[in-house]
Order: structure tokens, then sequence, then C-alpha cells
């Protein structure tokens, strides 16, 4: 028999809601991974990240400066330089990100074979 879910397990005041690394996100890892080895400018960014938009590009460093995790730095020049780079905070993400990384190399034949299994189960039932 399993244990009944918690109703109260997903409350609003729960420290979880408001994490700034949600399963899922597609690209706040890979920013944090691109500033690892310092402060890198918004186009320099988009090199490594070329299937991001601008827009998601900003929309993902506003959240990231939102939280303290990533600082903007503008600098009073002519064209407008403004680099990014991460906080002390932003730092401690990448033993998160190590830790992902290395759960995936020792597990992603498995995911890539369960995935397999389940497109072949949903396109035979079609």
């Amino acid at each position: 028999m399993t244990k009944p879910l918690d109703p109260q397990m997903f409350d609003p005041a729960c420290p979880s809601s408001i994490t700034p690394i949600r399963i899922g996100d597609k690209w706040t890892a890979m920013i944090v991974i691109c500033l690892e080895d310092g402060p890198r400018r918004f186009s320099e960014l988009l090199v490594p990240l070329h299937n991001i938009t601008p827009k998601v590009l900003t929309e993902t460093l506003r959240a990231l400066e939102r939280d303290g995790m990533v600082t903007r730095t503008a600098y009073p020049e002519i064209p407008p330089r403004v680099e990014y780079a991460l906080t002390p905070l932003g730092r401690s993400l990448l033993d998160l990100v190590d830790a992902c990384r290395t759960w995936g190399d020792k597990h992603l034949s498995q995911l890539i074979e369960a995935r397999d299994a389940y497109w072949q189960r949903v396109d035979s039932g079609r």
C-alpha cells in the first residue's frame, strides 16, 4: 500500500517553491557553465548557446540576476558593453550542475532506452 500524499507538500510557503533551478529548466545550467571561467558578454553567450533566442537568454539572465546568481555590469562606453558574471552564490551551483552531468553520464543510455521504448509504445497505439 502506498503512503497517501501530504496535501501540504506543495505549500506556497515551502522553500522549494522559490528555488531558482527547477527540474526541466532548459538554459540555466548551460548559462552557469558558460560563466564558470569568468565574465562574458551577451554576444559571447550566444555563441555556445546557439539554439537560444536573445529574448530567452535575456529572460534567463534577468532571473539569475534577480536571484543573486549573476551580476550584470554595464560599462559607460560607446558602444555599450555589458558583462555577466557568476556571484559566489551562482558559483555554488557549479557543484549541482556537475552532479547532474555525472548523473547524466552514468544514466544516459538508460534514459535513451526508456524514451525509445515509450515512443514505440505510443506509436504502436496509433
